[in-house]
């Protein structure tokens, strides 16, 4: 087979490989002793390993779904005591036969006789030749031939390949300078199997120098990876030099693994801006690395998930080439347009939209030398892709479904691959290109060719769009500017193409750091649109709610009529979502794996979702005449909760429990009939004739089952002693007066058991998931709210001061919040966070 040779330093195919394999879920680490871990020498007894071999098989060891074995041929006593290693590694000796330091105990008594009658064998052959020395082990004899004289040697080994060699029940392996003689089956390519079913290895690296370990390189498969140690003919792909190229293999593998399994250094989360132009979305690093972009649409697969953990999932980076932290990172007043500045070199990033597709437009100024690095890596980095320089015009990206180019007019680019995919890079002398440099990648589009309208013209026609926008919204004069950052970061959730609004830009950014509570927020919420649709429109802009309802209308159009059997999300595309999957080969930010695509809770049933929507219709009646679209969708919604409100459900938190009978959702069926009811009211439409007495017997029975005497406040659930944040809308609805002491009464109950100095838990019940999660800033929202209701002013002010301190130095807000550590969880930018700081705002400012 062929293979290829590491040289110092090490050959970059072998470097790309070992950074492929260690990247898998489960991974087992096997190398030979003699030659791999310990350096031969010409006493046996003496080959120990070196210290730097040991360190790098501990820590391997020590590292979470890493497994590490060793392969010996010694017995597994002797590799026992030699090798020092930790017992974590798992020994295997004899050639693969020998799993267990019993394992002689266990062999019937014909082989103990037999390997007695091998050893005399063997012994009246090695008698009086000088250097040759005799190994007897469990099940076997080995004779060792590396201390004698050549002739002595080759006399011995003919003897015994004439002697016992030949005897039929004896297994005979041949290695570096020894033979030896089993009376049981040895072999290491089954000793890797073993142990690869023991571990449940997604891959193996194995390492070893013999002839024996042949059998082991034999095994390997898929995207196992075996090294050749020395010379030899091989079945190993790579080959290294020695026992000290062997260590900076093991070192290296470490290195990548503990890179893959705890994340680089995570960029924290608020600091990340967003990019949107209505059509898609990406994230920005604080060093403008462009860290997050899906394609074709914001629920597509990511050409750039770098935010997830890893590189290798792709970026796009511009920075000085000496390096050194950017002065800053700010908006362009009014707009989604991101400036980035260092001393010399500002970096202009905004998202344009075309005829075929999107475009991600980095324009480059400054007087300095500037370097570039593209790695586009379609799907997450699962497409292998090349780069194709076409003239001294740009770059297209080979071996992805959709188009993508980059039009990068005099750059010259250098190209490597991972062994993988390909990346580029280039340095552009700035003051040399007369102080400016375009980067435009366009998505969805093979075109290099100049565009026909000038980049700056382009750049203020997008800027004046957001700034005609933002300017005609009616601000509140408490955070003023916040308020229309956050405007901004809703309208750029809405996707115009479809209608439908994103719960947030991203997927599984964690809810605690290095968990496992990493979900997909890529898709469109009815309730989270809603309410999201309802604080624009407090804002002074509705085309956004209109594309919603629109949108919404035809989702419910695909239930044939039965509005009760719409999923709590769909996709921007108002489709149902595909499976839950995990995408194993991203380690996730800061280690928080699993990767998440797609959400679970499309299959619960959450019977809250008609109520956001049902209060959007209402609103926006009061501002135009309602068209029969708003009645149809009202009346089907009311219909649906006369059939389905007494029924439990999953609650607005998508808990993986059984459904119970929430509070919140009770309150939210309430408050879709009263908002109907409303709605027929004020155009002067005669109300159905059974909405009134519904609208009653759903408040009497949530007001009286909801109700816990114990807690002496409202709880998460009928008969339910706990305390949950979205019982407050129980006075937020309207349902309770604001002075209702059992109003007054949830909210003391609530903040007793879920506030946290500037944050507001969801809750602290148990919810049949791993681990835990930080403060909802939504929820810390609903408090102010409620403490303006109860009169409690001054305590609105100081949580909106701690809440708003939050966050990031560009104004974004992602889900969460932990006050122990002070940093921020959760996906990110996140439309409830949002939503609910303008709903705030409004308060504070009407009060």
């Amino acid at each position: 087979m062929q293979h290829e040779t590491l040289a110092r330093p090490p050959d970059p195919n072998l470097h790309a490989a070992v950074l492929r394999v260690a990247r898998v879920p489960q991974l087992l680490v096997a190398c030979d002793y003699d030659g791999t871990l310990a350096p031969i020498v010409a006493d046996p007894t003496r080959a120990t390993p070196t210290s730097e071999s040991v360190a790098a098989v501990r820590a391997l060891s020590s590292l979470p779904q890493t497994t590490v074995g060793v392969i010996s041929g010694r017995a597994l006593r002797d590799l026992a005591t030699l090798s020092r290693l930790p017992a974590e590694v798992r020994l295997v000796g004899s050639h693969g036969s020998e799993f267990d330091v019993g394992f002689i105990d266990d062999l019937p008594a014909d082989r103990l006789r037999r390997r007695a009658e091998l050893h005399s064998a063997l012994a009246a052959i090695a008698e009086g030749q000088p250097g040759v020395h005799l190994e007897v082990k469990p099940a076997s004899v080995a004779v060792h031939t590396r201390a004698a004289p050549r002739d002595v040697a080759q006399r011995v080994l003919d003897a015994v390949h004439g002697g016992a060699g030949l005897w039929p029940d004896i297994e005979v392996t041949i290695g570096n300078e020894v033979i030896e003689l089993s009376v049981v089956p040895t072999d290491k390519g089954l000793a890797v199997d073993a142990l690869r079913m023991q571990a449940s290895a997604s891959a193996v690296v194995y390492l070893g120098d013999d002839a024996t370990d042949e059998k082991a390189f034999a095994r390997l498969h898929g995207p196992d990876l075996g090294i050749k140690v020395g010379a030899g003919e091989t079945r190993a792909r790579f080959r290294i030099n020695d026992a000290e190229d062997a260590v900076g293999v093991l070192e290296l593998i470490l290195h990548a693994r503990r890179r893959w399994l705890f994340g680089e250094q995570a960029v924290p989360i608020e600091r990340h801006s967003m990019l949107s132009n209505t059509h898609t979305i990406a994230l920005l690093t604080p060093a403008a690395r462009v860290t997050w972009l899906c394609h074709p649409k914001p629920d597509s697969g990511a050409v750039f998930a770098d935010l997830l953990g890893d590189t290798a999932a792709g970026h796009f980076t511009v920075q000085p080439e000496r390096g050194g932290i950017p002065l800053g990172q700010r908006y362009r007043p009014g707009t989604m347009t991101v400036e980035t500045r260092w001393s010399g070199l500002t970096v202009t990033d905004w998202l344009d939209h075309h005829r075929t597709g999107n475009s991600l437009i980095r324009v480059l100024s400054g007087s300095s030398r500037a370097r570039i690095d593209f790695a586009p890596r379609p799907d997450f980095g699962q497409v292998r892709i090349r780069l194709q320089p076409i003239g001294d015009e740009g770059l297209l990206v080979l071996g992805c479904n959709e188009p993508i180019s980059l039009y990068a007019p005099g750059i010259a680019w250098e190209i490597a691959s991972d062994g993988h995919s390909d990346s580029a890079r280039a340095v552009v002398d700035l003051k040399v290109a007369g102080g400016s440099a375009v980067l435009e990648l366009r998505l969805g589009s093979d075109s290099i060719e100049p565009p026909q309208i000038d980049v700056g013209e382009r750049q203020v026609a997008t800027e004046t769009q957001w700034r005609e926008w933002s300017d005609s919204l009616k601000l509140p004069s408490v955070a003023r500017d916040l308020v229309k950052r956050s405007a901004m970061t809703l309208r750029g959730l809405w996707h115009r193409p479809t209608g439908a609004i994103l719960a947030a830009g991203t997927s599984s950014l964690p809810e605690e750091v290095g968990g496992s509570r990493n979900w997909d927020y890529r898709y469109c919420w009815l309730r989270d649109s809603a309410m999201t649709a309802k604080a624009l429109v407090d804002l002074g802009s509705s085309e956004e709610a209109e594309a919603l309802l629109s949108w919404t209308l035809r989702v419910a159009g695909h239930t044939d009529g039965h509005p009760e059997r719409l999923h709590p999300l769909y996709t921007l595309d108002g489709t149902e979502l595909g499976p839950e999957a995990v995408i194993e080969a991203l380690p996730g930010y800061a280690g928080s794996r699993p990767v998440r695509v797609g959400n679970a809770a499309n299959r619960q049933v959450q019977l809250d979702v008609f109520g956001p929507v049902a209060d959007l219709i209402t609103t926006l009646a009061g501002l135009r005449p309602a068209a029969d679209a708003d009645f149809t969708l009202m009346s089907a919604m009311v219909e649906a909760v006369e059939r389905r409100w007494h029924e439990p459900d999953h609650g607005i938190w998508e808990a993986r429990l059984r459904p119970r009978h929430h509070v919140y959702s009770k309150v939210m069926c309430w408050m879709t009939v009263e908002r109907g009811i409303q709605l027929f009211d004020r155009q002067n439409r005669p109300v159905p004739e059974p909405w009134r007495s519904l609208r009653d017997t759903i408040a009497n029975d949530v007001l009286d089952k909801g109700w816990s005497k114990e807690r002496g406040a409202y709880t998460v659930a009928y008969g339910s002693d706990v305390m949950d944040a979205s019982v407050l809308w129980i006075g937020l609805s309207g349902l309770l007066a604001d002075d209702d002491p059992r109003f007054l009464a949830t909210v003391l109950a609530v903040e007793a058991d879920l506030r946290e100095g500037p944050t507001v838990y969801r809750y602290r019940w148990d919810d049949g998931l791993p681990g835990t999660e930080g403060g909802f800033h939504l929820c810390t929202t609903w408090m102010i709210e409620a403490y303006l209701r109860t009169g409690r002013r001054a305590d609105a002010e100081e949580l909106f001061a701690q809440f708003i301190e939050c966050a990031g130095p560009t104004g974004l807000i992602p889900e969460e919040y932990d006050p122990l550590t002070e940093r921020a969880l959760g996906n990110h930018p996140q439309a409830y966070s949002h939503l609910g700081l303008i709903r705030c705002a409004l308060e504070l400012d009407r009060s």
